[in-house]
């Protein structure tokens, strides 16, 4: 497959693709290859690894995420590299995901082994220098096109966190955090401050 480099760092397809066809393309590449794939409205992207500070922040939200979804029973979370076919047929992969509970039983106890095709609740994406145009316009029209309820915005430059809110099928800004508590529609009582999702490791 001819790709084309594109702004951002990040490689575009010529050609469009279905998911079916997305996943053959997946199971011929190298097992090790580091570059992240999606489908995003038809053409695959392939994106860089992300920076060290990108990874440790995902890793203190994924944790928190957790912590909080499993203690109540809310239903699972799940890490960067977790793909979601949504029914609009892209396939991403954001950087955590929540699905409540009521909505994974009414997927039918998606298949674990293979990418989830149920739509998350809450999704967050940490902008890095490949992703920023990528995470705040197009992803935010699929994720709202499929009903993702909650989208979470992180931008390790502005050390801030910008919560969406779906209304009436369009992300509105609930708030944008720098400092104090996350707050979430999706996990009530969230025990996560801004300031320890930036925090420089120890």
């Amino acid at each position: 497959m001819d790709v084309a480099e594109v702004v951002e760092s990040s490689f575009l397809s010529e050609g469009r693709f279905t998911q079916r066809e997305f996943r053959a393309w997946l199971d011929r590449r190298p097992p090790d290859d580091p570059m992240r794939c999606e489908l995003l409205q038809g053409r695959i992207v392939m994106s860089p690894p992300a920076r060290a500070r990108h990874g440790r922040i995902g890793a203190i939200l994924v944790a928190a995420l957790e912590r909080h979804a499993s203690r109540l029973g809310l239903g699972p979370v799940f890490d960067g590299s977790t793909g979601f076919e949504l029914p609009s047929g892209d396939t991403v992969e954001p950087d955590a995901a929540f699905v409540s509970r009521e909505r994974w039983q009414a997927a039918g106890s998606p298949d674990l082994d293979g990418f989830l095709r149920v739509v998350p609740d809450l999704v967050v994406e940490t902008i890095s220098p490949s992703s920023r145009t990528r995470d705040t316009i197009e992803k935010r029209t699929i994720y709202a096109g499929n009903g993702v309820s909650e989208y979470w915005i992180v931008d390790p430059e502005r050390r801030s966190i910008e919560v969406l809110s779906l209304v009436d099928g369009e992300f509105e800004r609930a708030a944008r955090v720098s400092s104090g508590a996350v707050a979430s529609r999706r996990l009530p009582g969230l025990d996560l401050r801004a300031e320890d999702v930036f925090a420089e490791p120890a």
